[in-house]
């Protein structure tokens, strides 16, 4: 990844470091020549952390979540939502795993939505988590 890149995946990180609130939002942008960034954060019980980011129809959204540390199971997801959802998904991470390569249907605001499921939320375990994103 170029510095730059990852110089902009600490600046959407470093201020929503720590647990998530019930609902927690960061527009994700990447740096011109750029069409990916690396995010990190943590997620505890059953907050869920939101990236946003626009992209046209037909572009390929790739993501991949990987889990960085936990204090339980780690068991950590993401769904992919269009623009203007209401939560439904167009890709479900626990049902589908946690790398996603999407042919995205529409313009807009795609959010990327990272939660915890199973004991790890209903006990207020505490997973930390990167997630790679990039638009082709």
């Amino acid at each position: 990844m170029k510095m730059k890149a990852a110089l902009l995946a600490l600046a959407v990180s470093l201020p929503f470091a720590g647990t998530a609130c019930a609902q927690t939002v960061a527009d994700v942008h990447f740096l011109r020549g750029d069409f990916g960034a690396m995010v990190s954060g943590t997620i505890t019980g059953d907050a869920y952390f939101d990236y946003r980011l626009g992209a046209s129809g037909g572009q390929e959204l790739f993501a991949e979540l990987m889990m960085s540390d936990t204090n339980g199971n780690g068991t950590i997801y993401f769904n992919i939502l269009p623009p203007g959802s209401d939560g439904v998904a167009i890709y479900n991470g626990s049902i589908d795993g946690n790398v996603a390569r999407v042919t995205l249907p529409d313009d807009g605001e795609y959010t990327i939505r990272v939660y915890l499921m199973g004991n790890d939320r209903d006990t207020g375990k505490t997973v930390g988590y990167n997630l790679d994103l990039s638009i082709q």
